[in-house]
This record gives C-alpha cells, structure tokens and sequence, in this order.
C-alpha cells in the first residue's frame, strides 16, 4: 500500500483557518466554511514547472488528468533528454521536476558535486538494450565476441543506452570497452527525437582508443562507408529506420535475447528518472510523496488503458497477446517504480559507470535520491 501521509498539508491549512476563524469571531458566530477553508488551502498550493517526454504512461500530466497532492501544475513536452539534461546541469534550471537522464546525473553528482537537483524513484523510460546494437549485413561480425579489434561507432558515448550495452556486453560476453577502438559520430541521425548531447554524454576514459568520425558523416554513414564496422545507437539509425538492407542488429532475434537477458539477471535497464529541485524537496518534504503518487497513478491508468482496450486502439495486430506475454515474464508491474524494487538495476548503473572510467571513484548511489522517497512504495 501507498504510504499515508498523516496529517496532509491541505488539512492543516484548513483546520488552522477554521481554528482562527473560530477566536476571531465569535461574537458573531460567523465560521469559515468548508469552501473558505479550500479557497485558502489552493492559495497557498505549491505551482510545479515540470518538463518530460509525453509517454503514454506520462500523457496524464500533460492532459491535466492527475492530481499532485496539494499542488498545481504545469507540464510541459520537452524537445529531447539531451535539452533536459543541458536546463538541468548547464543552463537556467527553469523547471521544478523535470526528467533527466540516469547516467549524465551520475556524472553530474559524481564527477561535478553537482547537488542543485535530487532524484526520486520514478523511471519513466527504460529499455533493453541487445536491439541498439548494428552491424553491416555483408560483414564478418556475427556474435558480440567478433566485435574484438574492431571499430565501432556512436554518436555519444557516455549517455545512459551506451553505458548500459558496454556494461551487458562485459557482464554477459566478457567484451570490455578497452577491447574496441570508439569513433564518435560527428552528427547523429537521432538528434530530433533526443535534443541536442549534453557535455554529460561526452565524457571519455583515459583507458580507450577514441577518435572523432569524418566531419559532416553521422552514425549511419559511418557504418554504410565502413569506417566503423558496428554500432551502438540509442534510438535506431537512420539508415535502418530508412530500411536499408545494408544495416541490420547484430542479434537477429534482439526480443529473444533481451527476454533471456531479463531472465537470468532481473534487469530491466533505467535510462531515464524524475529529478527535483534539492531545495523546494527540502523545504516541503512531504511533495516527494505527492509527486511519486502521482507518476504513479499516471502509469496504472497506462496499465488499465492496456488491459481494456489498449488492443482495440493500438495499430499492432497482437498488441494484446504481447501485453499478456510481458505480464507472464515480468509481473504486472513491469515498469515499477520505488527505491527497493530498482536497487539491483541502480547498482549496476552506477557500477558500470565506475568500471568504465566515467566516474573516479565508486559512488554510493543511494545517496543520489531524496532520503524520504527511499522508503516509497506501489500498492
């Protein structure tokens, strides 16, 4: 169950003004109502600024569909995870919550003491990862252990998806990142969909062979003209988007491997979470509960949206046997959220940032979450 907040802030406004009301006027017997005792609660009503991508499981913000206990709100859609992460750690810091990329806030808080915002245990993207690996179809590269000696392409190469297909291809095929030469793309195909790549994102380790890609070429040339001959993408080229018969993923049956991936180590990779302003948390610690109630509500009406007639609006013919099939090998609550339920996954982010060179020394990652929301949990 959703732990209960005691006595809510609404409440103790309107026991307070009803109180008050009571002293100052009881010559005339005149009692604040009810709807006084509202009017003054919204007047006081914490406004958030937040920013995030319209997921489905997130639209209910955008719609106005949500309730954040005690606050009003606007939400606005931003441009790309590459613009927030920029707001957030190099620009104005315009927006009170706001998504933020789990990997570039490591470094931010490892790397910068970057301590202006706190996480709270809300993920709203997260992705397997044996599918943003592409190979050339007439190549040689077969399975993960041929990538060694090679040279293999990405547009950033510190961003969360990065960082998780080298820790999955160290963990599960002994392949470290010292065992490739990295060519970063001058220009990614993708730039529309993820905003521009924060400095976050361009971090490099000492211990690699890195080099900048021809100038003018993004990923998908790079890969198509052989200068590289694979490549990690965190969306999809576009050349393969584009379906050129030339690019192809390097494992065939990616949804395979992802499902087998899932069930030996439990691993549902976190690429993105919900950050917050350190002082407005700190000031009102009670909105860490309100703003991870309301996320969360968000996504189950997702999840009831799927159950009953996700199937009928969604244009995929099987949409409905492949949400059962999800159900069956990762529980309902397949996109959870809370500090306990994620640990594992928290764990090994931070820990493949610290063997990868992108952070100096090992991070507790608990430390980067608002203490409260720690102990938060779905019903």
């Amino acid at each position: 169950m959703k732990k209960k907040q005691d006595n809510s802030r609404r409440n103790f406004i309107k026991n307070a003004a009803l109180g008050s009301a009571v002293i100052g006027t009881l010559g005339s017997f005149d009692l604040v109502t009810d709807e006084d005792a509202i009017a003054i609660s919204k007047a006081d009503t914490l406004h958030l600024k937040m920013t995030g991508y319209d997921y489905q499981r997130v639209k209910p913000f955008f719609d106005q569909k949500v309730e954040i206990k005690d606050c009003s709100y606007d939400m606005v859609k931003s441009g790309g995870i590459g613009d927030m992460n920029t707001n957030v750690f190099n620009g104005p810091q315009s927006f009170d919550v706001t998504e933020i990329g789990i990997l570039p806030f490591i470094i931010a808080y490892s790397n910068a003491d970057f301590r202006d915002y706190t996480l709270l245990p809300i993920f709203p993207l997260r992705m397997f990862r044996h599918k943003s690996i592409f190979v050339r179809a007439d190549g040689n590269i077969t399975k993960p252990e041929d990538l060694i000696g090679k040279k293999v392409g990405t547009p950033g190469y510190s961003s969360s998806s990065l960082t998780w297909i080298r820790g999955m291809l160290q963990d599960e095929y002994g392949l470290k990142p010292t065992d490739v030469e990295w060519v970063i793309a001058n220009k990614d195909s993708s730039a529309d969909v993820s905003g521009k790549i924060s400095a976050q994102e361009q971090v490099m380790p000492e211990s690699i062979s890195i080099r900048k890609g021809t100038p003018g070429k993004d990923e998908s040339d790079l890969l198509l003209t052989g200068e590289v001959d694979a490549l990690f993408h965190a969306a999809q080229p576009k050349a393969f988007i584009q379906g050129n018969p030339n690019i192809v993923r390097l494992f065939e049956d990616s949804k395979k491997a992802e499902q087998d991936y899932y069930s030996k180590t439990g691993i549902f990779p976190i690429m993105h979470a919900v950050a917050v302003k350190k002082e407005l948390l700190q000031n009102n610690p009670w909105l860490a509960e309100s703003i991870f109630n309301a996320y969360s509500e968000a996504k189950t009406m997702q999840y009831q949206q799927m159950t009953k007639l996700g199937w009928a609006y969604d244009i995929l013919p099987w949409y409905g046997q492949e949400h059962e099939e999800t159900k069956k090998l990762m529980s309902a609550n397949f996109y959870s959220y809370g500090f306990e339920a994620n640990k594992k996954i928290l764990e090994t982010i931070c820990r493949y940032a610290y063997e990868q060179g992108l952070i100096s020394q090992e991070l507790p990652f608990e430390d980067m979450f608002f203490p409260p929301s720690k102990s938060l949990s779905e019903g």
